[in-house]
């Protein structure tokens, strides 16, 4: 498998059963080649991820991202081989360490240290004894920092960068080298209205900005404190949320590509904040 140059990462966990199937078959009517979907505390991962490629013939799909706390290596193992054998290696299995309130708050689990945790759930994997030989192994780490990517280096097919800039990109390509996938995720909003832009970004990065994983990536990447606090600087804003014409997003996305990303996923928000995502941009901005 190689995840192809365009994909879709949209929030699905307030859509039902048939705006799922809906939302997965118009993306692959569109031509994007991956549809990116998270898991928190709603539609279990592997589950979902069936049920799309079960509606699906030639589209992938990624979870974006698994929490390992959620499955024990052989279970994700299980999961992995199971949905890449029955449909045809179209399965990308995006897995991380989450955050400390849903590991800790809503799990009940120990929050390990990140690297650690996750070199040890990765050697369990490995160490799986399945009995099911799927084509591949796709398998992409949620990464941030430099140790976090040196893992998804050595360890994995590569890396799922989430809020991120085309500078991050950069920093990470360098660290992946040249044959490791870099599938970075974009946030957009298609309009040109300044005010209803960073209206939309405040509001949909505000549940990031109180996590110390993101801020201290931010703070990395050459945002301040300030940049990062109350709604957000207009610099911080327009940083995580590409806005304007259908041109100036494809900008922002080919800058991805020129700093190294060899995937890029777009996350596109309704400008009027009424839609769980904006199909006129998928449309306008189709591969």
């Amino acid at each position: 498998m190689q995840p192809g140059k365009y994909g879709v990462w949209v929030s699905t966990n307030g859509l039902s059963q048939a705006e799922l199937a809906e939302l997965a078959q118009r993306v692959e009517r569109l031509n994007y080649d991956v549809l990116w979907y998270p898991e928190s505390l709603a539609y279990e991962s592997l589950a979902l991820g069936g049920f799309l490629l079960g509606e699906t013939s030639k589209l992938c799909l990624a979870s974006g991202i698994a929490n390992i706390y959620a499955r024990d290596p052989v279970t994700a193992r299980a999961g992995h081989d199971t949905l890449n054998s029955l449909y045809d290696d179209r399965f990308i299995f995006g897995l991380g360490v989450s955050h400390v309130p849903l590991v800790v708050n809503q799990r009940g689990h120990t929050y390990g240290k990140p690297v650690a945790t996750m070199r040890a759930y990765l050697e369990g994997m490995a160490a799986a004894n399945i009995a099911l030989d799927p084509p591949a192994r796709n398998v992409v780490l949620a990464a941030l920092g430099p140790n976090m990517l040196a893992l998804s280096r050595d360890m994995a097919e590569g890396a799922h960068p989430y809020c991120v800039t085309p500078e991050h990109t950069a920093i990470a390509k360098d660290i992946l080298g040249p044959d490791k996938w870099l599938c970075v995720e974009q946030k957009i909003c298609l309009t040109t209205d300044t005010a209803k832009a960073r209206d939309v970004a405040s509001k949909q990065l505000q549940r990031y900005m109180a996590l110390p994983n993101y801020r201290n990536n931010w703070l990395r990447t050459g945002f301040s404190e300030e940049d990062i606090t109350g709604r957000g600087s207009d610099r911080f804003l327009d940083g995580m949320v590409a806005w304007g014409s259908a041109d100036d997003i494809r900008a922002r996305l080919k800058a991805h590509k020129d700093a190294g990303a060899t995937h890029v996923c777009i996350q596109p928000f309704d400008p009027d904040g009424e839609a769980p995502y904006d199909m006129k941009a998928l449309e306008a901005l189709a591969p």
